[in-house]
């Protein structure tokens, strides 16, 4: 993670200050959750179906950063996928670009022996025919498989992307090209940073999937919510939710203080699923945990969570401004 101040590191600080003068009583830590998380989870997940491609996954998804994009976490990696996938999940989501590579290596190692338990998706950040191709190559040898279930083109943001993408050369004659091929079965596009140029984007073409930013300071800023979400639902897509916790910035003294809200929030939206990036098998137990017990937020809880974000949105939708 590019930011260390994340959810945990947050609320372990409130609750450290709080029970020193005897305001809370502290809970168990996280590392706690596991012994206490109830054996029929996987079964608790509800499902949602993934667009046109017809298939069911669960509502919460492993993506492939945070740990899984970091060298030299070979063992917590290999604990991370395998627990993820114990425990139900049945999407994964990676790109060639985390890490350069070593996401997809870390989880094609597990895909060794679990490939047919997952529908598996990873990106190329390369926009034209043959970059892309090398990528695929790259990525299939990685994740140790002979096919992906979707091939995404990684974080569009600009018309001078779109130019790319849609040229004669470009990575979208790849991807059908890998289609026809049977090497992969669905063509997704990804963004995080303008939703108006990912709508240009699918407006042009009929992308089985998208994977966009969704959180509860979306509203504030050029809105994927608004100016996205209905447009791909129109369409049929499978769409994927990112940037749920923006690396630990939607966490604020005065705002949103707890995964719970953040993950409830973007679970009710029109969403197929949601990924978020893990450091540790206990945070992904705390996670599935939310998921299992999910109830959607009425709207006004939808509308107070965005106020609580309003004076700080810009850092929790950093991705909107810098990258």
């Amino acid at each position: 993670m590019d930011n260390k101040f994340s959810r945990r590191s947050f609320i372990g600080r409130v609750a450290t200050a709080a029970a020193g003068i005897g305001l809370l009583k502290v809970s168990k830590p996280a590392e706690t959750l596991a012994k206490v998380i109830p054996a029929d989870l996987k079964m608790k997940m509800p499902m949602r179906t993934l667009g046109k491609t017809g298939y069911e996954a669960k509502i919460y998804s492993l993506g492939g950063q945070s740990t899984l994009e970091e060298p030299g976490h070979d063992k917590e990696a290999d604990e991370i996928i395998n627990r993820a996938i114990d425990l139900g999940i049945n999407y994964i989501d990676t790109a060639a670009a985390y890490g350069t590579g070593v996401s997809e290596t870390y989880i094609g190692r597990v895909m060794k022996t679990r490939r047919k338990e997952v529908y598996l998706a990873t990106k190329t950040h390369d926009r034209s025919y043959d970059g892309s191709m090398r990528l695929l190559e790259r990525s299939l040898k990685n994740l140790q498989t002979d096919h992906l279930d979707a091939w995404q083109i990684h974080n569009v943001r600009t018309q001078d992307d779109l130019d790319k993408i849609f040229a004669d050369d470009g990575v979208l004659r790849a991807m059908q090209k890998a289609r026809d091929e049977k090497i992969i079965k669905y063509i997704g596009i990804t963004g995080h940073k303008d939703p108006f140029i990912l709508a240009e984007a699918i407006k042009r073409y009929d992308f089985d999937t998208i994977l966009m930013a969704v959180n509860a300071a979306d509203k504030h800023h050029n809105s994927f919510i608004e100016n996205l979400l209905p447009l791909a639902n129109e369409k049929g897509m499978g769409i994927i939710a990112m940037k749920i916790p923006a690396r630990g910035r939607i966490f604020k003294d005065g705002g949103i203080t707890k995964m719970d809200q953040a993950l409830r929030y973007v679970m009710t939206q029109q969403v197929s699923t949601v990924i978020v990036g893990i450091d540790t098998v206990p945070h992904l137990e705390e996670n599935v945990r939310i998921a299992s017990e999910f109830v959607p937020m009425k709207k006004e809880e939808q509308e107070e969570l965005e106020k609580l974000t309003a004076s700080y949105y810009e850092d929790a939708s950093f991705f909107k401004f810098h990258w």
